[in-house]
């Protein structure tokens, strides 16, 4: 077998060939589990990241293959170093803070006057104490959002 028989796309091709295929959908897979677990939509991110929509919607399903530059951007976005993206580091524990998304409505909730606040806290205290009732086991019930 020759050099020759092996021919690879180039390296700024933007389609990704079947050998590269699922490490292309595994680093995909990462970042929309980081979108999502950062609360932000694809919009979000690609206008952070300098890229279209439907390019980030492509690297997330694998489809297209993800510049270093651009890998860059999307670790710095979600505060982590490019080994962490990668999966070569383990990622920081996120607990205890807020998705971007939580923050928003913190927001939402402090521009309220103190007894909205309060009000608005007592109907999440009353769905709170209802799901216990209905599901002591912690399974999410869509019951009320269905009537």
């Amino acid at each position: 077998m020759h050099v020759s028989d092996t021919v690879s796309p180039p390296l700024n091709s933007p389609k990704v060939n079947k050998e590269s295929r699922s490490y292309f959908s595994a680093i995909g897979r990462r970042v929309r589990r980081l979108r999502e677990s950062h609360g932000m939509t694809q919009l979000e991110v690609a206008r952070s990241v300098g890229v279209s929509p439907q390019a980030l919607v492509a690297y997330e399903h694998g489809d297209r293959r993800i510049s270093a530059l651009l890998l860059e951007k999307i670790a710095k976005l979600f505060k982590l170093t490019m080994d962490q993206l990668l999966g070569v580091t383990p990622e920081p524990s996120r607990k205890g803070r807020l998705s971007p998304k939580a923050m928003r409505h913190a927001q939402r909730l402090q521009a309220l006057s103190k007894t909205q606040q309060r009000f608005v806290i007592k109907i999440i205290d009353v769905l709170e104490s209802q799901n216990k009732a209905e599901n002591p086991r912690g399974v999410l019930s869509w019951r009320l959002i269905r009537e």
